[in-house]
């Protein structure tokens, strides 16, 4: 889920194209916020009592993001651009670090062992090296491979799924999406956001998306459909409007949008769907059109933004092996949030450092590597 705009086939052409520096640090305010949210998550009962309430919605945020900034980066390249040089970009660009979460799922996963997981310690080496293997290629692992109990399809780092979906919205966007003109592709984005909207009254919210099987795919589906190409449509048609401090306006936007309590009870889960479907559809829009007009005003904002755009997607894909041993141990010890915060701010300050080095030690340099042997001609 990157916005970052990458050097590739034609490095000059995009380089003369301004950097919407602000949406790199709102995706890094949304990644830091899913953190979080995963760390409260573990104390909750139910979508009802859970801290940062939806936080989950990071992630629709994240395709939305995505869709505006590759359809600013490369609707005007395919001229000089073949979908095979496009596949390649994205490769270099969120391959790596797939790798290194799947990695550090495999080396976090038999500390995990807890009350939550029982089975973590029957689990073979090679199962979970095996897991780890097909993780590498993001290709979603039935649920006869589930060795967590959670039927997720990357079970050694969960947020896989989101990634997946990501790539899949890549192809469909390069296959043919990238041809449609602006009504068709608004017709695209009208019937997606009617399937996110019914999806969201009827369950309640649009959680979900990470096993394989057709209620899940189904929600996966709905949820990177919409904010994909609502975003690519966003960028070919919005005449972006210049706000003075629009990083921090829209930073505290996105935060009480995540951070808002559960709307409504048991016996009124439209309520909370009709929330979610709000958020996505006009205001996750509304702060992306936002802080892509928007003007840095100092060089503080500025470090901010670039250090919150480098960690964000180094942090979303590298925290959750942390936070599984959080879980477990909360799991095993039944203690609230009032009494392990200090663990659970040592988790978030060690997904901060892992992300950190895994983006200046791995990252980066494997990505110059890979540019150097695929991208440069």
């Amino acid at each position: 889920m990157q916005t970052q705009l990458l050097p590739a086939v034609d490095a000059p052409a995009l380089s003369t194209k301004p950097h919407y520096a602000i949406l790199d640090g709102l995706r890094g305010v949304a990644a830091l916020t899913v953190v979080a949210f995963h760390l409260c998550e573990s104390h909750a009962t139910s979508h009802f009592d859970q801290l940062i309430n939806h936080g989950y919605l990071a992630v629709d945020f994240f395709f939305l993001l995505s869709g505006f900034v590759i359809a600013y980066a490369y609707d005007d390249r395919w001229t000089r651009m073949t979908v095979k040089d496009f596949i390649k970009i994205r490769l270099v660009r969120l391959q790596p670090l797939v790798v290194l979460g799947m990695i550090v799922g495999a080396l976090c996963f038999y500390f995990q062992d807890s009350a939550m997981w029982p089975g973590i310690s029957e689990v073979p080496v090679w199962k979970t090296l095996l897991v780890m293997l097909v993780g590498f290629t993001l290709l979603p692992l039935p649920l006869s491979m589930d060795i967590r109990g959670w039927q997720e399809m990357h079970p050694l780092n969960g947020p896989g799924w989101s990634l997946f979906f990501e790539y899949v919205a890549n192809l469909l966007y390069a296959f043919g999406v990238r041809r449609l003109s602006r009504g068709p592709l608004a017709v695209l984005v009208l019937l997606a956001g009617a399937a996110l909207v019914y999806l969201a009254l009827t369950a309640g919210d649009v959680v979900g998306g990470w096993a394989l099987e057709p209620k899940q795919l189904r929600i996966g589906f709905s949820r990177v459909m919409y904010p994909f190409f609502a975003g690519l449509l966003l960028a070919r048609v919005a005449k972006l409007p210049r706000v003075g401090h629009a990083f921090w306006w829209c930073s505290l936007l996105l935060v009480l949008v995540l951070a808002f309590p559960r709307v409504g009870g048991p016996a009124q889960l439209w309520q909370n769907g009709l929330y979610e479907a709000l958020s996505i559809v006009v205001v996750f829009p509304l702060i992306v059109w936002l802080g892509a007009g928007g003007q840095i005003s100092s060089p503080g904002a500025a470090r901010v933004c670039k250090f919150l755009g480098d960690i964000s997607y180094p942090i979303y894909i590298t925290h959750f092996p942390l936070v599984y041993i959080y879980t477990g141990w909360v799991s095993n010890h039944k203690l609230p949030l009032q009494q392990t915060w200090p663990v659970a701010l040592l988790t978030f300050c060690s997904a901060l450092l892992l992300a950190y080095a895994s983006l200046k030690f791995y990252d980066e340099p494997v990505r110059r590597w890979l540019r150097q042997k695929l991208l440069t001609r």
